[in-house]
């Protein structure tokens, strides 16, 4: 989706009847993003729209013949069919529900489908057939990689191939839903054999969650220049991650038990229509660092194929809610600046061997940490390791997450000349881990 695409909907001067939109931090009327909800009184999942602390409901809009296209997409209870039709549909919506939140002339017909954002539970936004994390993230491959390797913090492929590795997609849950402490092998450098119990090295990762949209035959690679036509949309991304469990396991196939307990994700797809005005150009790669595979770079995404996101975590533990403090912010990013690959780059590269992704299918971003110590996006960074750990206002400090624990994490795309919009909550609390027969 280029910055071509922007129209009246990006237009900073827009506002809505809605008067809870005008001005809202996430969701103004030139955000509208996708999402599941179930309204108070029902049992039955629709599609929605938030505008400002409201839900609009994609379902009775049609039904109401307010909005056009596709009925089984417009009328189901996830996005995947809305995902599967062409891009062209997409951007059609929007300036519809755009028209009709701008037009006080419908404000009557329109508002019996609004339910206060509050009082309606949020779902999965769409049925996760297939979930890839990637580790674009150079900042963070690199200070990782000095935990390890201080001499050469990346692989040697790293700046060749977009890495990644098949996820547990059965795992993932919305934001809001508590993380159970995962059990597993742990085994300390000094020790001579393993041992089993809860993980004691819990962390997060600060990620961006891209929703694939329309689908390429098995066998059938995605072009690059097409790449960005099967973006859908973005969400926040928490990709637990139990780093003592990682590291006794993921020689010599990478990550398993350390990442397939639980991700959270952010309920709200933030559109790439939505996105449009915010695209730049990517992070400049140093001199001497190998140009892109051809099947990897296509110049209109070596000059708008990055987003200009600002990203953050915070945390909330219990001794702070007892004494009512506000969350500690954790650090903040760039997604901009974090990026070495591009998320067109990511699909190319998922797709050249034949892998036929599907609408619905989700791929994470990996860890988006900026270059400053402020700006890593997970505990391993902060702390190094677990060797300094981090002092909160309520004077408890924290190497990993501990039980009680609540992280969330935040998003904004931000421009020059438009209105920033928000990608809402990503929030989840530590649970004590289960004990295990």
């Amino acid at each position: 989706m280029s910055k071509s695409t922007i129209d009246e909907t990006h237009d900073p001067a827009r506002q809505s009847w809605v008067a809870s939109a005008n001005g809202h931090v996430d969701f103004p009327i030139q955000n509208l993003p996708l999402g599941v909800f179930t309204p108070p009184g029902s049992d039955d999942p629709r599609l929605g729209t938030a505008i400002g602390d409201q839900i609009l409901d994609l379902r009775g809009l049609h039904q109401d013949k307010l909005i056009d296209g596709d009925a089984a997409a417009l009328t189901a209870r996830t996005l995947n069919a809305l995902f599967a039709r062409p891009s062209a549909e997409r951007r059609a919506l929007r300036r519809n529900l755009s028209a009709l939140l701008s037009d006080s002339a419908v404000e009557a017909r329109v508002s019996q489908h609004l339910y206060a954002m509050q009082t309606c539970i949020l779902h999965l936004p769409a049925e996760i057939g297939d979930y890839a994390d990637f580790y674009v993230g150079i900042h963070h491959a690199t200070a990782v990689g000095k935990l390890f390797r201080p001499d050469n913090p990346l692989l040697p492929n790293y700046k060749h191939v977009p890495i990644g590795y098949h996820g547990r997609a059965s795992s993932i849950r919305v934001s809001g839903e508590a993380v159970t402490r995962p059990n597993g092998q742990t085994k300390a450098p000094d020790a001579d054999a393993p041992v089993f119990g809860p993980s004691q090295r819990l962390d997060y990762e600060l990620e961006l969650g891209v929703f694939i949209g329309g689908e390429n035959a098995l066998g059938r690679p995605v072009p690059i220049h097409e790449a960005s036509e099967r973006i859908a949309g973005f969400c926040l991304l928490n990709d637990w991650s139990s780093r003592d469990v990682q590291a006794w396991e993921y020689q010599p196939l990478g990550p398993f038990l350390a990442k397939n307990f639980h991700s959270t994700i952010s309920p709200w797809v933030i559109t790439a229509e939505a996105l449009a005005p915010f695209r730049t150009a990517p992070l400049a790669r140093p001199e001497g660092d190998p140009a892109p595979q051809p099947y990897l770079f296509d110049a209109e995404d070596q000059t708008e194929g990055a987003y200009r996101i600002r990203l953050g975590a915070e945390i909330r533990t219990q001794a702070m809610r007892d004494a009512a403090l506000p969350p500690a912010r954790l650090a903040a990013s760039k997604a901009e600046a974090a990026m070495y690959w591009t998320v067109a780059q990511i699909i190319a590269h998922h797709a050249v061997g034949g892998c036929n992704l599907r609408p619905g299918d989700l791929l994470g971003t990996g860890t988006l940490s900026g270059a400053q110590p402020d700006e890593a996006g997970s505990l391993l960074e902060l702390t190094h390791g677990g060797k300094q750990p981090l002092v909160l206002p309520s004077g408890e400090t924290r190497r990993f997450l501990e039980d009680g624990d609540e992280l969330s994490l935040f998003a904004h795309a931000e421009a020059a000349g438009y209105v920033s919009i928000g990608f809402g909550a990503c929030t989840a609390r530590i649970l004590p881990a289960p004990e295990v027969p």
